[in-house]
This record gives C-alpha cells, sequence and structure tokens, in this order.
C-alpha cells in the first residue's frame, strides 16, 4: 500500500520519468520500474507530474515523486512542465534517468551533458504516428514525419541508448544498437481460470483501450447490432472524444455496449473474463500495421481468442499461436460474422483461447523481456 514519502528517501540512483503518462502506466511503473527495483531494491524512482503528492511503493521498493500539477495545454507541458520536471531530476541527480516522452528529447539531452547516463524509452512509432494525425492536413503529413523523424534522430544521438517496444519502431534507430522490452502481459495478471467457464461465460465480446474512429469504434457498434441475438452484447473499456461519443450515441447497437470508461487492471481483468473473445480491430494505418497492440496480448493472457485486423504482422502472431479469427477492419458485417463464429463454436473457440494462452506463457509474456532490460542496466550498475 503506498505510503507519503518521507524526508528521510535518499536520492535514488535511477529516476524514470514522464510529464505525459500517468503514474500508474502499465509498461512504466508496473513493469519497468517494479523490476528494476526488485534488482535495485531502494535505488530507484519515478518522477511524474500530476499534483497527486508524493508516495512510497513499499511492496516493491520504490519511490514516486511528483513534481507538481500539470501545466494547461501540450505548449505549456513541453516547456515550463518540461522545466520543472529538468530541475527536479538535476537536484536529484540520478546516476541514471530514463524517459517515455519524445517531448522530452532536448531535455534529457541536457541531462546528458550534464553527466546523467539517459535512456529514451520509445513506444511508438513517432513518424508514422504523425501520418495518421487526422487534424494534419493530408499534403502536410509526409514532409511533417520527415521532419519529425530528423529531429526525433538528431536527440536520440544525444542519449546514452535506446529502448524501443517492437521491432518495427527499432528500424528508426538502428545505427544507435537499440534495445528491444517488448511490452508483452505479465503472466499472472490476466490469467484466466478453468477453460470451460470461458466458454461458459456471458456471450459478451471485450474492447479495451482508446475509443477511436481508426480503432473501429463506429463499424464495432455497427457489428454488435447485425447480430441477431440481442442477449450478445458489446464490452467496452476506454474513453472517446465529445465528437465520437454524439456519433456512437446514433449508431444503431449503441443500446447494446456496456460501458465501462476508463477502468483499473482489476476492472479489466473481471470485463475479460465475461468475455468470449476480444477485439482488436485497428484501421490499416501507417502506425497500425507494424503495431503490436497491448490488448492483441493481453486477451490471449487472458485465455480469450481474438478478433483482430487482418495485417501480415497480425496475421503471424494470430495464425501462428492459432487463436482466433483475422477480418476486415472497416466492415461490420465481416466483424459480425466472426462475432457469430465465435458464439456457434464455443468447443473451438475455447481452444482458440487456450492456445493464445500457451502462446503467452512460452513466448509474449513480460518474464521473459524484463531479462533485457535487466541486462541493459547492467551494462551501468553492478546488480544487489
Amino acid at each position: 500500500m503506498p505510503t507519503t514519502r518521507t524526508a528521510a528517501d535518499t536520492n535514488p540512483v535511477i529516476i524514470h520519468f514522464t510529464t505525459v503518462h500517468p503514474r500508474s502506466d502499465t509498461r512504466i511503473r508496473i513493469k519497468e520500474v517494479t523490476t528494476l527495483a526488485r534488482v535495485w531494491p531502494k535505488q530507484v524512482a519515478l518522477f511524474v507530474q500530476d499534483g497527486k503528492g508524493d508516495e512510497v511503493d513499499v511492496g516493491n521498493g520504490f519511490s514516486v515523486h511528483d513534481t507538481g500539477a500539470p501545466e494547461r495545454g501540450r505548449l505549456r507541458r513541453m516547456t515550463v512542465g518540461a522545466w520543472i520536471m529538468y530541475s527536479a531530476i538535476r537536484t536529484a541527480h540520478p546516476k541514471i534517468v530514463h524517459f517515455h516522452d519524445p517531448e522530452l528529447l532536448p531535455w534529457a539531452a541536457l541531462l546528458r551533458l550534464s553527466g546523467i547516463q539517459v535512456i529514451y524509452d520509445a513506444h511508438e512509432d513517432l513518424p508514422a504516428a504523425t501520418l495518421s494525425k487526422p487534424y494534419i492536413k493530408a499534403a502536410f503529413r509526409k514532409p511533417l514525419a520527415a521532419a519529425v523523424a530528423l529531429v526525433e534522430g538528431f536527440f536520440a544521438r544525444l542519449c546514452t541508448r535506446i529502448v524501443v517496444a517492437t521491432p518495427s519502431i527499432g528500424q528508426n534507430f538502428s545505427r544507435l544498437n537499440p534495445r528491444l522490452v517488448q511490452n508483452f502481459p505479465l503472466l499472472g495478471e490476466l490469467q484466466s481460470g478453468d477453460l470451460a467457464q470461458v466458454s461458459q461465460s456471458p456471450r459478451h465480446f471485450a474492447y479495451v483501450g482508446g475509443i477511436t474512429r481508426i480503432r473501429a469504434a463506429v463499424e464495432m457498434v455497427k457489428a454488435i447490432d447485425l447480430i441477431a441475438d440481442e442477449s450478445i452484447r458489446l464490452q467496452m473499456a476506454g474513453t472517446f472524444s465529445a465528437s465520437l461519443g454524439h456519433e456512437l450515441e446514433q449508431t444503431r447497437g449503441w443500446n447494446r455496449v456496456d460501458l465501462y470508461g476508463w477502468a483499473d487492471r482489476t476492472t479489466v481483468s473481471s470485463m475479460l473474463s465475461q468475455c468470449r473473445a476480444g477485439l482488436v480491430l485497428y484501421y490499416p494505418e501507417p502506425n497500425h500495421i507494424r503495431a503490436q497492440p497491448n490488448k492483441l496480448f493481453e486477451y490471449m493472457s487472458a485465455s480469450l481468442p481474438v478478433i483482430a485486423s487482418d495485417f501480415p504482422l497480425w496475421r503471424e502472431i494470430v495464425d501462428g499461436a492459432g487463436c482466433g479469427l483475422l477480418v476486415d477492419p472497416k466492415d461490420p458485417q465481416a466483424i459480425a460474422d466472426a462475432m457469430q463464429w465465435i458464439i456457434d463454436h464455443p468447443a473451438e473457440a475455447a481452444e482458440m483461447g487456450r492456445r493464445g494462452r500457451q502462446g503467452i506463457e512460452q513466448r509474449y509474456n513480460w518474464e521473459a523481456e524484463s531479462e533485457s532490460l535487466i541486462a541493459l542496466y547492467r551494462d551501468f550498475l553492478p546488480a544487489t
């Protein structure tokens, strides 16, 4: 149970820091910081900027330091907020800092110049993501993506090491010898119990994550409406914009959606245990085709078959594990047909879920990936 941070806390040797992600972020706190604190206890801290105060995670052996309330607006966050974070870290003067926001690259370069070892954790393919931004005019996307690649690459070269979440992101830093640390699930977190129970659970389907147009939110709602049996429902855990919310409310099938909003890990686990399959239906955008979405592996971890977009990489994962069905994410009828197949073939669907879980246990798990992270830090620190 977190407690208030005390003045007796020593300056940490390792600091992970972010001005964008929440202190509860799964990759940052639950996986990376917790893993490092187990190897280097009481030497690790997480610096955040959320105005919620300091704490000590006694159970996992690290502290959380709050540098103050978040700044209003992206520009102030990237300047004023980043300066406050930079100053706090300079004061603590750790041996290693590990940061998670591309907008902090210039500030991280300054920390490197002050003699601190700096690790940049690239969570997404930033140039590819730029190509998919709806608020950027189409004519400007390619030149802007090229500029983003140049700027990110320049500042990345000033860091000590680069960590990447997927092999495709690693290609952006191929000359910098990036360390691959994939964001796979913790083995015990979402594990379902009896596979027979999965096949007898309510005839519901799950979607977990940001609810957006390019993640087929509208198509999923339309698909549930195309299934005749009205007891079949869609469970959605995530948040969406006001404009998309208005559109979804006007879409046939919305009355068969149970909306959880933002959900913590316990709620997500409970929700998945009450569903027959998980949906991960991204549009074929540049940042999606080579992505490895967390939810794909989380459904597999929960022993749920998946209904996923038919991308080459995703086909390799899903067909390779034999754990689901692949569809056109822009085709509500194809999505509905896949849902109906899961309902009509409970034994086969449960077997898909079993094979997905087996894939997690044998390959796609954090416990295996964490060894890569630990090995990187052992280049700088002796193990305790």
